[in-house]
Parts: structure tokens; C-alpha cells; sequence
């Protein structure tokens, strides 16, 4: 069988790589493309079997992606679905290497952090496009010798098919230009010392009765030595680069952040009303802790968990330019909401644009966030107010969020709906409205409020028997006395 060589990769003019292409990707990173969606990598990444590649010095996440890689035969311009694959020459094993370190660098472009020398190995063996059934083939990756990836292409988002066709409407495809297709859910963090291997190979036996196989494609890691220059980016990471890298917080050994909201913390303040809260907080000398004016998608559910927050300020379209594109700070936002957590932006009360539409709802969503608060306006309102997470919101627009703001930056002390919301900040919120409690003072203001609906409960019931509200509501000393013979026989919750 042919092997990719030396001569194969310098027919390579450009290297198109697929962000997200096997349903179980989509379901890891929590979304699923309508479309393809691609970027570059420069030739100079490529490299044969065999060979090594560097983690740079001073990195800490080399993620490694098996793949599928097609190589073009026959130019392809504005080809159609039916005659795609004819452009296909050769189908052989790629590993898709970047580091995470440097992922901010590029507002999405992945040229430094995917595109470094040997960053995007392929081979050994190349398997004749016209001899295989490209709905028909499997794509393993073994990592230290124990298998990590193993996927079909039965299933694909986008078939190879309509990667070549969709890639031809706009550019040329060349001779020995080579396609990545996506990796399928289990790639990973390799670290200096690690062995790589990836194989393609067909599902079905062939001709000769047994599948055919481009072989192992391996790739050993090394440790760089050369820093990084004083001058352009450097390295750089943080939890949420690494959980993306490995693929979840438990893979890359990311504890559960520290919380005062317990769960039996979350159970009290779910169990009172925001009224009881409310009175609780003002006894305390706390007015200004209510998010006003906002209207709810699920006035039905009620709310609790810590406040993560994110802040627009007004347009200006230079500064647009430069923080309202890529993985902006909305996005940001949205993408690192954690279980429980809530979003809470800032929108200065702006109702003529949206803030969040159904995408990036649906996103914080399936992260398992508990809501997300804006006093700004909702886009895709429908969509919006028919996910099982509730919203909260100004008031319906179709406008983007461009229109008037600039997504500016995250996780820091806002001001939304006329109360002042820092990180960490438990909300609590109902069809009644929306409170913000000092974590410090939660677990003794949860238990005061339960006593004091135990005490309601209490006047409710003797006003059902006949009595005055007279001393009774509030209770005087004696009534107070009654109340609490009453909770020292009666045992409750």
C-alpha cells in the first residue's frame, strides 16, 4: 500500500481543518453546528509517522485529535454533493496537535496554537478514495498504548462529501491540499514523554476479505526548550482552557469550586418566599438588594445559585471592532457558566437591543447554569422563554447586541436592575422578583426566615379560629409565648 511521504505532504498547499464533526464531540462541547465551520493550518505543520513534535516551552496543554484526513486528487471549484468525493484521492490517519496556551491569542484562528511545526502529523499508509465507502470508516486513537477515541462515520454532521463541496464555493481546492474532518468525543492533553497513535481504517472487509488500514500513525511528544520571546503572546491558561482541553473539570482534575451555598444551604432558601427574604434583609439594614423591572420566562421555577456576571457598555464602534467579535466576553460568559450558577448582566436598563438570544441561552443551558438575568432586552424570544432554564428580562427585541453594547468583560462587580451583584453573590428569584444575598450572612438569614413563616403560619391559623389581629399580628408577648409552647411540642422540619 502507498505510504505518505516527504513528496505527498509538499503537494500540500493549505491544510483545512473541521471544528466540529462527530455527534459525540457535539454532545462533549455542548453544541451542534448547523453548519461546517473551518480554519487553517499552514503547511509547515505537517509531518510523517514517526516523528516528533514539541510541546513549547513554557505550555502546559498539547491537546491531541485523531482525525480523518482527506487529500485532493483533481482541483475542485463549485463542485456539487454528487461529484465531491471523485475529488478525493487519498484517505489516510492525521492527528490534529495545538496547545491550549495560546488558544486567547487568536480570537479563533488557531494559527499559533494549531499551527506549530509538526502540529498536524498524517499517515503512515494511504488508503485509495475510490476503493472505500466514506460513510464506512473508523478512526481510533490510542494514547500510551490505551485507546481514547473510537468513532464511524456512519452518523457524521457534514459527510465528507459536503465538506469538499461546501470548501469548493468559495476557493479552490488544489492537488494535494489535505482536509481534516473532525475529531470524535475522547481527545485529550498529551505531555512530554507520551506516545500518540491514530488509526483509519474501513468497517467493512474489502476485495480481499479483510478491511483495509492506513496503519498506526505515531507521534512521540517532546519538551521544547526555546522560550518564548519578550515580544507577540506567550503562553497562558486558565481552568476553563484546561477543562476544554481535556474535556471535562474531572478529566483535568479541576475540584468543585468552594461554595457557602450548600446544598442543604440551597434547600432553605428554596423553601422560603422571596417576600420572607425580602423582610428578613430590610431587618438587617439591606434595601438595596432587589433586581427590578425584569420580567420572567418560567415565572413557575424558582431560582437559587451563585452569581456569575458579565458586563456590556454602551457602543462605540471602534471598540466594537476590537472586543465585539470572536470569543467576546459574551461568549466567554456563556461558555464558562457552571452548574448552578447564574448569569447576571449588566445592560444599563437598555431595552432597545437583545442581550442574549436562543443559541447562547441554549448553550448556558446545557452547562447547567439556573438562569440568566439581563436588564437589557431578549432576542429570539420564543426559543428563549421554551428552554427549561429560566430567564429574566426587560422585555423582548429583535435587535443584535451591537446595536448598543460592547461585551466587555466577566466575573466582576455589576450593577443590574438598580442593585449591585458581585461574583459570588447567591440569587434568589421567583415570580415575585429577584433578591441578591451577601453569602455571609445566607445560612443565618435562611434559618431566621424559616422561623419567621413558622411564626406566620402560626397567625394565619389562630386568625382562622377567630382571634384579633390585635396583638396578634405582630405577636405580642403573650401570643409570642403560645407560639413558641407550640414549637417546642410540635416537631418539624
Amino acid at each position: 500500500m502507498e505510504q505518505v511521504t516527504d513528496h505527498t505532504l509538499a503537494g500540500a498547499r493549505k491544510v483545512i481543518a473541521v471544528h466540529i464533526n462527530y455527534p459525540s464531540r457535539a454532545a462533549q462541547r455542548g453544541r451542534t453546528p448547523a453548519q461546517p465551520s473551518y480554519f487553517l493550518k499552514p503547511a509547515s505543520s505537517l509531518a510523517l509517522s514517526g516523528s516528533s513534535v514539541e510541546r513549547p516551552a513554557g505550555c502546559e496543554l498539547l491537546g491531541f485529535e485523531g482525525e480523518i484526513a482527506l487529500i485532493i486528487g483533481t482541483p475542485a471549484r463549485r463542485v456539487g454533493l454528487e461529484d465531491a468525493w471523485s475529488h478525493v484521492k487519498w484517505v489516510t490517519a492525521g492527528n490534529d496537535l495545538g496547545v491550549y496556551d495560546l488558544r486567547y491569542a487568536d480570537k479563533g484562528s488557531n494559527l499559533r496554537s494549531k499551527g506549530g511545526d509538526g502540529f498536524t502529523p498524517v499517515g503512515p499508509a494511504l488508503l485509495p478514495a475510490a476503493a472505500v465507502d466514506p460513510a464506512g470508516l473508523r478512526v481510533r486513537t490510542w494514547h500510551n498504548g490505551n485507546p481514547v477515541q473510537d468513532d464511524t462515520t456512519e452518523d457524521l454532521l457534514f459527510p465528507f462529501a459536503r465538506l469538499v463541496a461546501d470548501l469548493s464555493q468559495l476557493l479552490t481546492l488544489e492537488a494535494g491540499d489535505i482536509i481534516l474532518t473532525g475529531t470524535p468525543a475522547g481527545a485529550s492533553v498529551a505531555v512530554p514523554g507520551d506516545v500518540l497513535e491514530v488509526e483509519v481504517s474501513t468497517t467493512a472487509a474489502g476485495a480481499a476479505g479483510v478491511a483495509l488500514t492506513t496503519g498506526r500513525l505515531a507521534t512521540r511528544v517532546v519538551e521544547g526548550t526555546e522560550p518564548f520571546a519578550g515580544f507577540g503572546a506567550g503562553p497562558k491558561t486558565d481552568d476553563r482552557q484546561r477543562e476544554e482541553a481535556y474535556g471535562s473539570r474531572e478529566a483535568a482534575g479541576i475540584p468543585a469550586p468552594a461554595t457557602v451555598l450548600t446544598p442543604a444551604l440551597k434547600a432553605k432558601l428554596e423553601q422560603v418566599a422571596t417576600a420572607t427574604l425580602s423582610s428578613q434583609l430590610r431587618k438587617r439594614g439591606l434595601n438595596n438588594v432587589s433586581i427590578d423591572g425584569l420580567q420572567a420566562t418560567r415565572p413557575d421555577r424558582k431560582v437559587v445559585g451563585l452569581a456569575r456576571t458579565l458586563r456590556f457598555v454602551p457602543n462605540r464602534e471602534d471598540l466594537f471592532k476590537a472586543h465585539g467579535g470572536g470569543f467576546n466576553a459574551q461568549k466567554q460568559a456563556i461558555d464558562s457558566v457552571n452548574e448552578g450558577e447564574i448569569l447576571v448582566m449588566e445592560a444599563r436598563g437598555e431595552k432597545g437591543t437583545g442581550t442574549v438570544g436562543d443559541i447562547l441561552a441554549l448553550r448556558a443551558q446545557v452547562r447547567g447554569a439556573a438562569a440568566i438575568i439581563t436588564d437589557g432586552g431578549v432576542r429570539d424570544f420564543t426559543a428563549v422563554a421554551g428552554l427549561e432554564m429560566p430567564t429574566y428580562f426587560a422585555n423582548p427585541h429583535p435587535a443584535v447586541l451591537g446595536r448598543r453594547h460592547i461585551p466587555w468583560d466577566t466575573d466582576i462587580t455589576i450593577a443590574c436592575g438598580g442593585a449591585t451583584v458581585q461574583p459570588g453573590d447567591i440569587i434568589v428569584g421567583d415570580a415575585d422578583g429577584i433578591l441578591v444575598i451577601p453569602p455571609a450572612i445566607a445560612a443565618e438569614l435562611a434559618d431566621d426566615c424559616i422561623r419567621q413563616e413558622r411564626e406566620e403560619a402560626f397567625i394565619f391559623e389562630m386568625v382562622g379560629q377567630g382571634h384579633s389581629v390585635d396583638g396578634l399580628y405582630p405577636m405580642n408577648a403573650a401570643w409570642q409565648s403560645r407560639f413558641e409552647e407550640r414549637e417546642a411540642g410540635a416537631p418539624h422540619a
